[in-house]
């Protein structure tokens, strides 16, 4: 198998001073797991890697297990290539150049999420915020940022995201990926 270039997106570490895993760790980590090229982007998750075996299930699965054998808590692990990440940010609904980077996320799923599971949601009730949906992902334009968003919190509700692994990025860190990751 040819070498890849991933990123390991974790969910919900340091945050508030729980589930710590400092970004010096997490790079020795993937480094033992054989992994090359390890760079992380923040604390808040963000690894980035190389690979010669394995898939994005079989990468989040090892990365996953040496977490929670290393640190002592499960951690959820989505791992995406750089041709995914590039894809999903020109796949952009919205006008990303014009924005400030705290206006627009992009919620990452561990499978496809299909219109119906948000059908619920009445999206006039929250405008001008808006969300759309892409391949395993979910766009969110939310102009006051991720804080003040009431639709990013219906959004969130455990129900429409029932079986999955979600976790959000702003656009900063979003295209930061796509550059970290470019082959």
């Amino acid at each position: 198998m040819a070498i890849k270039t991933y990123a390991a997106l974790l969910r919900g570490i340091n945050v508030g001073g729980h589930r710590k895993v400092p970004m010096a760790d997490l790079r020795t980590l993937l480094e033992g797991l054989g992994h090359g090229g390890v760079r992380t982007y923040l604390q808040s998750g963000n690894a980035v890697f190389t690979a010669d075996h394995g898939g994005e299930e079989s990468l989040a699965a090892e990365v996953r297990a040496a977490i929670e054998e290393h640190f002592g808590f499960a951690v959820d692990v989505l791992v995406r290539d750089s041709a995914y990440l590039k894809a999903v940010a020109d796949a952009c609904p919205f006008p990303a150049a014009g924005l400030q980077p705290k206006q627009l996320h992009v919620t990452y799923f561990s499978a496809p999420v299909d219109r119906e599971r948000f059908a619920a949601i009445d999206e006039v009730a929250f405008m001008p915020e808006e969300f759309r949906l892409g391949d395993r992902v979910l766009y969110l334009y939310a102009p006051d940022g991720l804080g003040r968003s009431k639709l990013a919190e219906q959004l969130a509700r455990p129900a429409l995201t029932k079986g999955l692994v979600a976790t959000t990025r702003n656009w900063n860190t979003v295209t930061q990926l796509v550059e970290l990751t470019r082959d």
